[in-house]
């Protein structure tokens, strides 16, 4: 869906999808430098990581293998509760695997801290964290990212994954959601 088709929703649109795919596309690079030879496994947070999952696994020009993890902190709210469930754990077992979390966002920081303590408890060789967007304003924890992507203002955005009450995330790039649609 383009951005356009929802501009009753949306007060800013933030990213296109052609700066979308460029940074992943730059991201990608890194990604094959540092991890020449190695087997990777790239490891999505479900829902709003699919788009940029599917966009990076196919941007890389290595083999990788890819897995899903679902957690919760937001429910049907715009914040983050800080409190996380998991609703989908991995398939894999991490033991000695070369393993990247790819994230659609980072907003406080406090889910994805406690992701990469469970991930890091499972004896992976590395592990580090791509992430599309980062909203600096919202952090509450630091976050160490390897593979980063752009700074956002603190609003709430939608689109590239992002969504709103499951709606939004087929958007074509990012946009700030109107504040009427969810008030």
């Amino acid at each position: 869906m383009e951005l356009a088709d929802v501009a009753d929703d949306i007060t800013e649109v933030l990213l296109t999808q052609e700066q979308i795919h460029a940074k992943i596309a730059e991201l990608a690079r890194r990604i094959e430098k540092d991890y020449a030879g190695e087997n990777v496994l790239l490891v999505a947070v479900l829902k709003g990581a699919v788009m940029v999952m599917a966009d990076l696994a196919r941007e890389l020009k290595m083999h990788v293998e890819i897995d899903f993890m679902s957690v919760s902190s937001y429910g049907m709210s715009t914040e983050s509760s800080g409190v996380v469930r998991i609703l989908k754990d991995l398939d894999a077992d991490l033991t000695g695997r070369h393993v990247i979390i790819v994230e659609d966002i980072i907003d406080s920081g406090l889910t994805l801290a406690w992701l990469r303590a469970n991930l890091e408890s499972r004896g992976p060789a590395s592990l580090q964290i791509l992430a599309l967007l980062r909203k600096p304003a919202a952090a509450k924890v630091d976050v160490d990212v390897r593979y980063f992507g752009f700074d956002i203002p603190n609003a709430f955005v939608v689109g590239y994954g992002l969504d709103y009450a499951e709606k939004y995330r087929n958007l074509r790039g990012v946009a700030v959601l109107a504040p009427h649609v969810y008030e």
